[in-house]
């Protein structure tokens, strides 16, 4: 893992849910996997480095990701299959 600002954080289990361990990742992950997963579906199935990397979503991302550069805080992609998280309000005119 490259030290600096392409680092951070991660709690496995959300602090909004109780969670105490945090472990340093790679941003472009952290942030992928915020993305793919809500806090309850983080707390309830996927709390461990094991459960997150056999989500296909994941494994998908891990095999493109290990082809970047280590350096990368670019943004991931938001999973294929158009199921965000938080869907957007659209404004009606």
């Amino acid at each position: 893992m490259v030290e600096g600002p392409s680092v951070n954080r991660h709690h496995w289990t959300p602090k909004s849910k109780g969670g105490q361990v945090a472990e340093h990742i790679h941003i472009i992950c952290h942030r992928m996997i915020h993305r793919t997963f809500s806090e309850k579906e983080l707390a309830d199935e996927y709390a461990t480095p094991h459960a997150l990397r056999e989500h296909p979503t994941i494994i998908s991302f891990v095999r493109w990701v290990r082809k970047k550069p280590a350096e990368l805080i670019g943004y991931a992609k938001a999973p294929r299959n158009g199921n965000k998280r938080r869907p957007q309000k659209h404004r009606h005119s």
